[in-house]
């Protein structure tokens, strides 16, 4: 048989695989987010012996039906987010943690826990828009139809939180347990940047987590958490940070340095470049600097050897732009090209990038 043919019966044959993952992907998020709402990593972890938990210890610790249990810890044991060991004498089987079981702890805060960032995705509000992509990308520019989130709540996702408490929580616990996990690598990237830097303003910085962080590391630093009224109220209280209530697209408070994490994606080029106008009108012109924590989008055509790791980050990359099309108006993840357009548009006169190896890396723009 010809190789091309051969190479077409395997595509065929690894599609009709792969079709299944399209057909039941929701199954993966559904028993992580079951996973977390029972809290099995935490009776796993918490278990008194020594020994595997076996399925009746778990199903009495997190008050489950065994038959249940039982078929949702086989998936998710297949899925390598636990691991099915057998007990020290041989006469049974039980469970164990493993590093991504770790990281759905809703009760951790050692700054690796995920499970805030699950169940905020996985509410059915967020859910719920995803039924909708379609509808935004059959849309003609600058039509009528309204984003997926807009169509299924009446109103932005930003609107809708401050109308619904429940929800504006879910949104700032999922964002302070990604700074638990991002921003001690951002400030060992950042070394040298805060030197010389009094005051900081983080800019759409929800709880001030992330301000709490960068103090403790930069001691010497004046923090300024800067959000929106309602969620400023709820804002946590950390020493050296002062919560302060404001909208960035009218002004952001005078500083040295300013900090915006994951809040120019939200927004698309035009409202990107008023809040990067007054990020710089913030900052003292010769010594000042904006640190932006976003997504690179890789240009594939100038990528020749992509590293396994490399090609994960990415994917996730590509998932935030999707979430960004279901869940906001015009936000989108950025490619460099894109990043140095609204930078050069919004006047700043230079900038660099800083990898962190993570999804996200440090765009460090000066004003002059």
């Amino acid at each position: 048989m010809e190789e091309s043919k051969i190479n077409l019966l395997d595509e065929d044959a690894k599609a009709s695989l792969d079709i299944w993952r399209y057909v039941f992907g929701f199954a993966d998020i559904a028993a992580a987010k079951c996973a977390i709402d029972l809290k099995i990593p935490e009776a796993i972890e918490n278990h008194p012996s020594s020994q595997p938990v076996t399925l009746a210890e778990l199903s009495s610790a997190v008050s489950a039906s065994p038959s249940h249990l039982r078929r949702v810890m086989r998936f998710l044991v297949h899925q390598g987010i636990f691991k099915e060991v057998p007990t020290k004498d041989g006469l049974a089987t039980g469970y164990t943690n493993t590093p991504l079981s770790r990281l759905m702890m809703i009760t951790k805060r050692d700054g690796k826990s995920m499970a805030p960032f699950v169940l905020f995705e996985t509410s059915p509000e967020m859910l719920a828009p995803w039924l909708r992509l379609s509808s935004v990308v059959a849309s003609p520019v600058n039509g009528l139809s309204p984003p997926p989130f807009d169509a299924v709540h009446g109103k932005d996702v930003w609107s809708f939180a401050q109308d619904n408490p429940c929800l504006s929580e879910m949104i700032n616990e999922a964002m302070a347990c990604e700074a638990r996990r991002v921003v001690p690598r951002v400030a060992g990237a950042c070394q040298g940047l805060f030197d010389g830097v009094a005051t900081v303003v983080d800019v759409g910085g929800g709880t001030g987590e992330t301000m709490g962080i960068l103090v403790k590391e930069f001691p010497w630093i004046k923090g300024i958490n800067f959000d929106l009224p309602h969620v400023v109220e709820v804002a946590q209280v950390f020493d050296g940070v002062e919560n302060v209530k404001g909208d960035m697209f009218d002004s952001i408070p005078a500083c040295d340095a300013v900090f915006i994490k994951w809040v120019l994606h939200d927004w698309g080029d035009k409202e990107c470049i008023k809040i990067l106008k007054n990020c710089k009108e913030a900052v003292p012109p010769n010594i000042g600097k904006v640190l932006i924590v976003e997504s690179v989008i890789r240009d594939k055509k100038k990528t020749m050897i992509v590293e396994e790791r490399d090609e994960k980050l990415e994917h996730v990359r590509l998932m935030l732009d999707m979430v960004m099309m279901a869940h906001t108006s015009t936000g989108k993840e950025r490619t460099l090209k894109e990043w140095d357009f609204v930078l050069n548009e919004a006047g700043f006169a230079r900038y660099e990038v800083r990898d962190i190896d993570d999804v996200q890396c440090v765009i460090i723009a000066y004003p002059n």
